[in-house]
């Protein structure tokens, strides 16, 4: 199903509210904050806004947003240069502890078929197809190799070898840092017309033009997004399978091996390419993440809580709006269809 586009109104407006349609028939909570002066209250109520304890563990809501909306463009440059900083980063965060999670989900079930491997038994149907799956995402093999992996192929432990080196963590710090760098707090064109956090180049005529192409790059263009979350997913994605992020990986997987914490710091030197400037570039990274002081966000987790999902809207009259769209959206019985579309898990 495509996506209703009602970007100069709201965004795209269906893709704001297929997170929150979906959980509300789940019983999760929704919540619709109308302006910045909204947005704060409820961080205050959540003991999520000002200084945090930094010789105690970061604590997350576990709450996503589903949209940046377009007045985010304006109503940042109102703001003190602090305050929007703290807005995005406290937003973002749930998401990349989010897919953190995933990914070390993924990784159990990684090393659970290599004892199954090392003991001789079947693998399951499931974890198979998990793997099937993986392999392709991460580059490890075509679709027909993977599609032809079974119990008893002969590859099968350099696969699981090669998918457990590239799926890993990536340290909530540096992904805070690139996501405010490459998108200038959510406040780029790219963010806000396509939940484009992270700068992804695309090809094949898909996704956002940029207003100076370069056409000895070819068409290149910057990948769109239905919601943030899906940016995020793209950008971990990216770092565990693009060629130009084996030294990142690289570097991940030594200081694995030498019992090391993975921290934003220490990995941002594995993103010399990232950018076309190289060196330059991650010593801007790292300004930002020191300046910002965002390497505290390397070791947090949730609170312990259901997920929850917010809808940002201009004001209240416009948050009064996308209530009565959902009604009108779930009677419509378009959620099934929303929902597949959703991938949180």
């Amino acid at each position: 199903m495509k996506c209703i586009t009602f970007r100069r109104r709201n965004a795209c407006l269906l893709t704001l509210l297929a997170t929150m349609m979906a959980t509300m028939a789940n019983g999760q909570e929704v919540i619709v904050l109308g302006g910045v002066e909204q947005v704060e209250a409820w961080l205050k109520s959540e003991n999520w806004w000002g200084e945090v304890n930094r010789d105690t563990q970061l604590t997350v809501p576990k709450a996503m947003i589903t949209g940046i909306n377009p007045q985010w463009r304006t109503a940042s440059q109102k703001l003190p240069v602090q305050q929007k900083k703290e807005l995005f980063y406290r937003f973002m965060l749930p998401l990349i502890v989010h897919a953190n999670d995933m990914v070390m989900e993924r990784r159990e079930g990684l090393f659970r078929m290599q004892a199954v491997l090392a003991a001789g038994e079947e693998q399951t149907d499931a974890d198979m197809q998990a793997l099937r799956e993986a392999a392709v995402l991460l580059r490890i093999t075509k679709q027909e190799e993977a599609a032809a992996l079974t119990s008893s192929s002969n590859n099968l432990a350099a696969v699981l070898d090669e998918a457990i080196y590239k799926l890993d963590l990536i340290p909530a710090g540096l992904v805070l840092g690139q996501a405010a760098y490459e998108s200038g707090y959510g406040t780029s064109r790219f963010a806000v017309e396509g939940n484009a956090l992270f700068g992804q180049w695309t090809y094949g005529g898909k996704g956002l033009v940029p207003e100076q192409q370069r056409k000895n790059l070819g068409d290149h263009r910057i990948a769109a997004f239905d919601w943030p979350f899906d940016s995020v997913r793209g950008y971990f994605i990216n770092l565990m399978s693009h060629p130009a992020y084996e030294d990142f990986r690289r570097l991940r997987a030594q200081l694995r091996a030498d019992g090391k914490p993975l921290t934003s710091m220490e990995l941002a030197d594995g993103l010399t390419r990232y950018s076309e400037r190289g060196q330059e570039y991650v010593d801007t990274l790292k300004g930002i993440m020191r300046v910002n002081r965002l390497t505290i966000a390397d070791d947090a987790v949730f609170r312990d809580e259901p997920m929850r999902f917010i809808i940002g809207a201009e004001n209240e009259a416009a948050a009064v709006d996308l209530r009565k769209e959902v009604k009108r959206l779930r009677a419509s019985g378009e959620l099934a269809q929303i929902v597949a579309r959703m991938r949180l898990e």
